[in-house]
């Protein structure tokens, strides 16, 4: 099965080896995201919230770039600095998935200089 590179300039450029996301056959794979702006790089917010808002936003354009939305998403992982910040972080990624939600897995991670982390695979074939 052949792999299509995903990439846009309206989501967070990677910064490092790996691609902004991959298409292959009916399945989206978003890398994960910090919460960077797509424009200058630098981390957006000072609070979980602020930087889940901008990594869902990363998602949401990667995922779009690739011909899936947040509504296709079918699992997601998620890490944040202190595991304290969780209640907050859900309440504002809960508004971002429509119902069935994705399946996730969050746990507590030391990351660089960010708050959290999220990345996203999405199902874009037919459902049965």
């Amino acid at each position: 099965m052949a792999k299509q590179r995903i990439s846009t300039t309206t989501g967070a450029q990677p910064v490092g080896a790996y691609s902004q996301g991959l298409r292959a056959g009916d399945f989206v794979f978003v890398s994960g995201q910090g919460p960077l702006d797509p424009k200058t790089g630098k981390v957006v917010g000072n609070t979980i919230e602020e930087q889940t808002v901008r990594v869902l936003e990363n998602i949401k354009a990667i995922l779009e770039a690739g011909g899936a939305t947040m509504a296709d998403v079918v699992k997601v992982s998620a890490h944040l600095s202190d595991m304290s910040l969780f209640e907050r972080y859900n309440r504002v990624y809960a508004g971002y998935f429509p119902d069935p939600k994705p399946t996730r897995t969050t746990v507590g991670s030391q990351l660089p200089g960010i708050l959290v982390e999220i990345d996203a695979i999405a199902y874009v074939g037919k459902v049965a």
